[in-house]
């Protein structure tokens, strides 16, 4: 990882023997040596000590991962945060609730780095490789399993928002090649959400998407179907929002609060038949248009509660008289992430990152998140306050 001005990693073991001026040192000292390749016995990382709210989160140092013999100690680069991290500090959600189960929670599931480290018996990477979270840690392929659930980073267990982490070796992905970790922390979540979404509906050119808001999956979504050669719709209250997306290849952009009935505007907008699938992130609130804008036999894949309205009860007769199926999407396989990392690669799909953060300004993140300002990503990143990862030459 390398910022606008290069900052060492805590394991960083690049030498410059030939370096020069104030940086120079002799190798010989063997001091110096042995500073730059120990293992610090403590790191920073943070913890939702309850749910109390956004002031439950802290700043903590804590002890230092131990390897076990197929782990795989990942130096974390860069994270990301996701609508569910909200929902954290606040207690979390059904089968995501360690916070209030077994406080702390170290929070966040998306995250990247480099490998540090392996186990005896690691045999799926080795030191140097560039790694990004897998959100269901036991999630390899197949079908979701009830005992896989338990195994979400940063709501069911403890996530990665630590400066080093210890991850199974099946936790884990190589980033795509040419990725920054900025952009690879995207991935983990909202990537393979939309992704999941598409795919499983088997997406054909000329078919038609519907995307709810302008957030991490909803941008993932239409790039993904973008790339697939379909046409897409996508909902903001944002004009300015709204613009951006059509510089990312929206075919229609609605802003939903010049026009309540926006599923009237998608309904138009096909000839009176709705679209193939509604990305659905809103959740209660916005279900029932959702259905409506959706074409007879189409698909709905159900995602997200971002319209907080739980305790609405949308009448499911729209899906019954219109054959409509509604798809459960949670995040995704581990196999579904390498698939989507190689459509990333082959298409030159890169994630949409509205704000950095740096690692001391973590309370800052989540407030901005909590604000819905965003267009896409909001990422955290180990470089210092005002510098940018960079690409190396």
């Amino acid at each position: 990882m390398v910022c606008d001005t290069i900052e060492m990693g805590r394991y960083d073991t690049r030498i410059e023997p030939n370096g020069t001026g104030s940086n120079r040192r002799d190798l010989s000292d063997s001091s110096f040596v042995k500073t730059i390749f120990k293992l610090a016995d403590t790191m920073k990382a943070y913890h939702i000590t309850g749910p109390g709210g956004l002031s439950s989160l802290k700043q903590v140092d804590v002890p230092e991962p131990k390897l076990g013999p197929l782990d795989v100690l990942v130096e974390m680069k860069a994270w990301s945060l996701n609508y569910r991290d909200l929902a954290m500090p606040f207690g979390g959600y059904i089968r995501n609730d360690k916070v209030k189960r077994n406080p702390p929670l170290v929070p966040l599931s998306d995250g990247a780095g480099e490998v540090v480290a392996v186990g005896e018996l690691v045999d799926r990477f080795k030191v140097g490789d560039h790694v990004a979270s897998v959100f269901f840690q036991t999630w390899l392929d197949g079908d979701l399993t009830d005992a896989q659930i338990g195994s979400a980073l940063g709501g069911a267990i403890d996530g990665v928002l630590a400066e080093t982490v210890a991850f199974h070796q099946d936790g884990l992905v190589l980033i795509p090649n040419g990725y920054l970790f900025e952009e690879a922390a995207t991935l983990p979540c909202a990537a393979v959400t939309a992704w999941q979404a598409l795919t499983l509906a088997n997406p054909q050119p000329g078919q038609t998407v519907l995307m709810l808001g302008t957030g991490g999956v909803s941008i993932f979504a239409l790039q993904f179907a973008k790339a697939l050669g379909m046409r897409t719709f996508i909902t903001s209250s944002s004009d300015q929002k709204l613009n951006h997306a059509k510089e990312l290849g929206a075919d229609v952009a609605i802003n939903y609060r010049a026009n309540e009935d926006w599923e009237q505007v998608v309904i138009q907008q096909t000839g009176g038949v709705g679209v193939d699938n509604v990305i659905e992130v809103g959740g209660a609130g916005t279900l029932e248009k959702s259905l409506a804008a959706a074409k007879t036999s189409g698909r709905v894949s159900l995602i997200g509660v971002l319209t907080g309205q739980p305790d609405q009860n949308p009448s499911p007769m729209m899906a019954l008289f219109k054959r409509l199926t509604i798809q459960g999407i949670y995040v995704g396989s581990r196999r579904m992430f390498e698939a989507m990392n190689q459509a990333l690669e082959t298409n030159m799909i890169r994630p949409v990152i509205d704000k950095r953060f740096a690692f001391d300004e973590v309370p800052a993140a989540y407030e901005y998140m909590q604000s819905a300002q965003h267009f896409g990503k909001i990422v955290i990143t180990r470089c210092n306050k005002g510098q940018r990862e960079s690409r190396e030459d």
